[in-house]
């Protein structure tokens, strides 16, 4: 099992970027695709129509996003935590993902860096 951890610079406050990942309206104009969210802690998730789902654990408004990743295979806990940072007029968005099984570890990375912030901060450079 693997940890992935990295920072994103998003031209936006920490508001607007938490309202962009959990907001279901909002989550599918930057993926494109349906989403299903909600900031009940314990609830389930469904991203890029179906693609990443899991359960919500925790939520911070405009400060943090706890979420458990399901992966087929996988009997241990996948846990996504996202912060996000004021940095001037933009956010710092730390993304840590652990326990990503080692087998899905380079698209794991990869979907981080070229889904998730390709996409917001195209839909943010866009506004």
């Amino acid at each position: 099992m693997k940890t992935f951890k990295k920072y994103f610079t998003l031209p936006a406050s920490p508001e607007e970027v938490y309202l962009a990942l959990v907001k279901p309206e909002s989550i599918m104009l930057w993926t494109g695709d349906w989403a299903e969210m909600s900031e009940l802690p314990g609830s389930e998730f469904s991203l890029w129509d179906g693609s990443i789902v899991g359960k919500n654990i925790e939520f911070e408004s405009n400060k943090k996003i706890v979420q458990h990743w399901y992966f087929d295979e996988a009997s241990n806990d996948s846990i996504v935590t996202i912060k996000l940072h004021p940095q001037g007029n933009e956010t710092s968005m730390e993304v840590t993902h652990t326990n990503i099984p080692d087998t899905d570890y380079d698209d794991i990375a990869a979907g981080w860096v070229e889904s998730y912030y390709v996409n917001l901060l195209d839909f943010f450079e866009e506004d």
